[in-house]
């Protein structure tokens, strides 16, 4: 049995399984040659509605992170382009662009894994949510299953010099 590690103690238990769905995201888009990052977002009702791994290489899209196309997905499948009650779990603190396209969706809470120092924009950088130009601030809870999430990360960029 896998041991996984939370830097946040008070994790709910279904939290658990968004969290390592958007793992395996990030692990299949290091396969693919993407930067492995992976983003799971659940419904009202605790359904995982839509799921991705960045596509930025494959799509030779600059926009084509998990979470834009986790959100794009979601929205399909809801018919919506707003996500209220929803859940968006990822595997590294959103960019500004994620944070501002996450802001624009309305969803509730954003689960983020491993802190981004250089290029995240939630609780470094720019911090997005706390500007007088953003819309709508998600609820955040940043370092669920961090330390898992660092060493995909780390290993991936180890692996590029």
């Amino acid at each position: 049995m896998e041991v996984i590690l939370y830097k946040t103690m008070n994790i709910i238990n279904d939290q658990i399984l968004p969290m390592q769905i958007a793992l395996n995201e990030a692990k299949a888009a290091e396969q693919r040659g993407e930067v492995p990052i992976g983003a799971v977002i659940v419904n009202k009702m605790g359904k995982i509605i839509a799921k991705a791994g960045n596509e930025t290489r494959a799509n030779n899209d600059p926009t084509a992170h998990a979470e834009v196309l986790a959100i794009r997905r979601a929205c399909a499948v809801l018919k919506t382009e707003r996500l209220n009650g929803c859940k968006l779990y990822v595997t590294l603190e959103p960019c500004n662009m994620c944070a501002t396209a996450i802001s624009f969706a309305r969803i509730d809470k954003l689960y983020y894994a491993a802190e981004d120092i250089k290029g995240g924009a939630v609780d470094n950088g720019t911090r997005f949510y706390h500007t007088k130009i953003c819309h709508h601030k998600p609820e955040v809870i940043g370092g669920l299953n961090e330390i898992e999430a660092a060493r995909i990360l780390t290993n991936f960029f180890k692996s590029k010099r």
